[in-house]
């Protein structure tokens, strides 16, 4: 089994913004949230740090080859971090530049561009056609977490039609638990727009591991768009506060409810030929104690 994810999030320094208001790393993986502290990150996080060391280390031992670093408005801008864990592992780690409304961006040097939609002052996806057109020019991916529902599928299917080459990633599996999520999964009925589901044991937490629900609704998607477009992400480290690294893929592999040739699509092959992955080997991890 060559195990992809999808969706994971690193930084050296947190230091961003929700809302207008300030995010920023405190001790034990602790952040100052919305005024208030949150559980961000595994407690061994002790600084604050989120290092590509910390995830591959987490890779390794739970048998994942590569890894999709995102960036999220939350955690501040990450180009300059991001850039330097590409070049200490190139073949495990693909990378997103951040965009943000009315700054430049990057492209160079990395594999795609991060568009936090819902998070955009200007919600119509056709004001930022620049990104995207940029993004199909230089042959990158465009990875982007949408509003709820169908508030943004349609300015988003603008530019899809416009740049039909252009790769695009929809993350948190279409907001799984908000009311119209099929609008976005719909998306997926076009050749080079894929569906992440980072995100989707933070959506389905109440419900808890195994996530049966979680697993029903990756079946529906799939009957909707096959499941060639769909891909496994685990929204590393949020996530991690109540599950292991493992656990956010295992609840899949051990389901009767997928075979096993969809498994290996969701898993790991959509991605590695989505994000191109130039190789990927299996990771077989040592025994552990239990």
């Amino acid at each position: 089994m060559i195990r992809i994810d999808a969706h994971a999030h690193l930084w050296k320094k947190q230091q961003g913004t929700v809302n207008g208001q300030p995010v920023y790393a405190l001790s034990g993986g602790r952040s100052s949230f919305l005024g208030e502290v949150r559980q961000m990150m595994p407690p061994f996080m002790l600084n604050g740090e989120n290092t590509a060391e910390m995830l591959i280390s987490n890779m390794d031992y739970a048998g994942v080859w590569g890894a999709v670093i995102t960036q999220e408005e939350m955690d501040g801008n990450q180009d300059a971090y991001l850039l330097s864990a590409k070049e200490k592992y190139p073949d495990r780690l693909r990378i997103c530049s951040l965009y943000r409304e009315g700054e430049p961006f990057l492209l160079k040097g990395f594999d795609g561009v991060k568009i936090c939609a819902c998070r955009l002052q200007t919600q119509d996806l056709t004001k930022h056609a620049a990104v995207f057109e940029a993004a199909a020019k230089a042959d990158k991916f465009v990875s982007i977490d949408l509003a709820d529902g169908d508030a943004q599928t349609g300015s988003l299917e603008e530019m899809i039609r416009a740049y039909p080459d252009l790769r695009v990633a929809i993350g948190h599996f279409g907001m799984v638990t908000r009311e119209g999520w099929l609008s976005q999964i719909a998306l997926a009925q076009y050749k080079n727009v894929f569906i992440e589901s980072g995100g989707i044991t933070w959506l389905f937490n109440e419900e808890f591991h195994p996530y049966p629900s979680a697993v029903a609704a990756i079946r529906e998607a799939a009957s909707h768009v096959g499941f060639h477009k769909l891909m496994w992400g685990s929204d590393y480290p949020r996530t991690m506060v109540e599950i292991t690294y493992k656990m956010s893929y295992d609840f899949l592999e051990k389901s009767d409810a997928l075979t096993d040739a969809e498994k290996r699509l969701f898993l790991g092959e959509n991605a590695m030929a989505f994000y191109r992955f130039d190789k990927a080997e299996e990771i077989i991890p040592p025994k552990h104690m239990l």
